[in-house]
């Protein structure tokens, strides 16, 4: 399953939803090792290619078309450098006429919104009086006879001109204001500019550029964290596991044998009678899909590939463990585990991959981890890099090494049936 993630550098959704964090990112950590490596061989190849393109180039070099630099009179190739020729500007020059441009748009552009500011109360300041003014003649002259009409509406018409004539002199003072704001401002721009180049070579873009390099350092740095963390769980838990004497490559139990051999395999009790007779000869050969997809399937390869190498069996015994359960899903799990002590924990049947799930009762929750079976070993996904002959071998190291260093898990207690007949037995009928 590992191989098969790490060949296509893809995880099923579903299946990455099963992880939890800490297989999460040791799978990640070994997925970016495979990317590295890979990385580095797309180098080699292309350095190697480029290698070869230059030597072909140098062979070509003497008929082909070459680049001649242009030399002065004193035989040394001809630079000119900007500011220095003759007619050119010196280079304060062009720096002072810059920075007065800059302040002098900045300014330019502060004082228009200035006036568009002034503009807009001037015109409501002398609407607002225009129509109090009109209200009031309306009020008080409209009321009076007639002939008394004309005179107030040759009024209101002076008035108006007269505040017209108001309003247009005070928008002049109110643009002779702006345009002494907008030159006190430019200067003081020029001067704040000027004062900014001497104290910092550091420009807008440089500073926004440093603001993304520091986020992103943060970033690797956590990056950097996490991968570290996962790469010394994975390096303690091979040497826990090689002190234990408990890793196996292959199944040491199964050496020389297969499930598609037609020679019998037979487990036995302690009293030595058969518990189960297995022969490739007494059934079809059977090609397993890359993933469960029915319940069927999944009963079929527990009984064709895992009774034979006593999965859920105590260590030499025919009983089935205490905390082996069948095809039951991770709510199930936990219901079960709901009122039970932390280190207390169940091995059920996984419908997402072949092989099973742990589910762990910790103090705050729960945790469940996925158990890859497909190969000949036993293995944590993403977390365990130890192979284990058996199941039982894997629940009885981890009873004594915790599962992860930063969640220190250990299997303290297991979590029997609660039903009757057990939810396991359709893989044994």
């Amino acid at each position: 399953m590992l191989q098969q993630i790490l060949r296509d550098m893809y995880i099923d959704p579903e299946l990455l939803a099963e992880l939890n964090e800490e297989q999460k990112q040791i799978l990640f950590y070994k997925m970016r090792e495979e990317q590295l490596r890979r990385w580095k061989e797309r180098e080699e190849k292309a350095r190697m290619e480029e290698a070869m393109l230059r030597k072909t180039a140098r062979r070509k070099q003497s008929n082909g078309k070459h680049v001649q630099w242009l030399r002065g009179k004193d035989g040394e190739v001809w630079v000119w450098v900007m500011g220095e020729a003759p007619g050119d500007k010196p280079y304060e020059q062009i720096s002072e006429e810059l920075i007065a441009e800059r302040a002098r748009q900045q300014a330019q552009k502060e004082a228009e919104e200035l006036w568009r500011q002034k503009e807009a109360e001037i015109t409501k300041k002398f609407r607002h009086a225009m129509a109090q003014e009109k209200a009031r003649i309306v009020a008080e002259k409209w009321k009076i006879e007639i002939e008394d009409r004309k005179a107030a509406k040759l009024e209101e018409e002076k008035i108006q001109e007269e505040l017209k004539k108001r309003e247009e002199e005070e928008r002049q003072k109110g643009e002779e204001q702006i345009r002494q704001q907008e030159e006190i401002r430019a200067k003081e721009l020029y001067l704040s500019l000027k004062q900014a180049q001497q104290h910092s070579q550091h420009s807008d873009d440089d500073q926004e550029w440093e603001e993304q390099l520091r986020r992103s350092k943060a970033a690797d740095e956590e990056r950097s964290h996490k991968a570290r963390r996962a790469r010394d769980e994975y390096r303690r838990q091979s040497l826990r596991a090689i002190q234990k004497g408990r890793v196996a490559g292959l199944s040491n139990l199964f050496q020389g044998t297969s499930l598609n051999n037609v020679q019998e395999i037979k487990l036995n009790d302690d009293s030595g009678s058969p518990l189960l007779s297995l022969s490739a000869a007494s059934s079809n050969i059977w090609e397993r899909p890359s993933r469960p997809f029915s319940r069927d399937v999944i009963i079929r390869w527990f009984k064709e590939e895992q009774i034979p190498r006593r999965a859920g069996f105590e260590r030499n015994t025919n009983r089935i463990a205490q905390w082996f359960h069948g095809i039951i899903s991770r709510q199930e799990a936990e219901e079960l585990l709901m009122n039970k002590s932390e280190g207390t924990f169940l091995v059920r049947v996984s419908e997402k991959i072949w092989g099973y799930a742990l589910s762990y009762r910790q103090q705050s929750g729960f945790k469940h981890f996925l158990v890859d079976a497909s190969g000949d070993f036993y293995s944590f996904l993403g977390v365990d890099p130890n192979r284990h002959a058996t199941l039982t071998d894997l629940i009885d190291f981890h009873k004594e090494e915790i599962i992860t260093s930063s969640g220190g898990e250990l299997l303290l207690e297991p979590c029997g049936q609660q039903k009757n007949p057990p939810d396991y037995s359709p893989l044994f009928e």
